[in-house]
């Protein structure tokens, strides 16, 4: 009963493979475009921005840091303009606020990457599986017709169903290479990103350090007991 289910979805042919293949060629291309352009207007000047950083926390100016990369859109700004804000609590408070930013900005970079990825590992599977539906109807019709008119349509039929499997590597292709290149620029971006976060922790824990009011805690060593004040 299953396999006369089968055997009549094979009926179609490859021909539905084909335009599923279409649309999902349509979509990765969009995506690649639209992932372009975000990436694109995403570019910083990072000597710039590490020189003019230094600068403002020389000076103490820690609002018109953030007032300079409030105008910023892109994801090393953001990440930074998140510390600044905490900076006044501590190298330590600016660098946990900024982890939780990095995590959700990571998350804009990546988006849509997966659809490209698993597009490129499945795109050949979906064209192979148009193949072996267009072979299945092939030799359907085999079963119809006399054997000596039966070569030249089973080559036809052969033929056309192969378009599929070849019409999937042409998708899977493009959207590979996507993938790694997007891939490869997410981690570029962070590490931009890292890197300004870094110049500003330095600063701030060199303040820290510089502080007179800071002291270093008293270390006992193991195995003595610290001697406590008489009353």
């Amino acid at each position: 009963m299953l396999t006369h289910k089968i055997w009549e979805m094979a009926q179609f042919g490859a021909e539905w493979v084909l335009y599923l293949l279409l649309l999902l060629s349509i979509a990765s291309i969009a995506l690649m475009i639209e992932r372009s352009i975000y990436f694109w207007r995403a570019r910083i000047n990072l000597e710039m921005m590490r020189y003019d950083l230094r600068i403002m926390m020389e000076r103490g100016e820690t609002k018109q840091a953030i007032q300079y990369f409030k105008d910023d859109p892109g994801v090393p700004a953001t990440i930074l303009r998140e510390a600044l804000e905490s900076a006044h609590d501590g190298a330590d408070a600016a660098e946990e606020r900024s982890i939780g930013v990095r995590g959700a900005q990571k998350l804009k970079l990546e988006r849509g990457l997966a659809f490209l990825g698993t597009l490129g590992n499945n795109a050949p599977f979906i064209g192979l599986f148009g193949t072996v539906l267009g072979i299945i109807n092939a030799f359907s019709d085999l079963s119809g017709t006399q054997l000596q008119l039966a070569g030249p349509k089973i080559m036809g039929s052969i033929s056309e169903a192969l378009v599929a499997t070849a019409v999937g590597l042409i998708v899977a292709l493009p959207a590979v290479v996507a993938f790694n290149i997007f891939n490869r620029r997410v981690k570029f971006v962070l590490a931009q990103a890292d890197i300004l976060l870094h110049d500003l922790l330095a600063y701030l824990r060199g303040q820290e350090s510089q502080d007179p009011m800071f002291e270093a805690p008293e270390i006992i060593p193991s195995g003595s007991q610290a001697s406590l004040p008489r009353l």
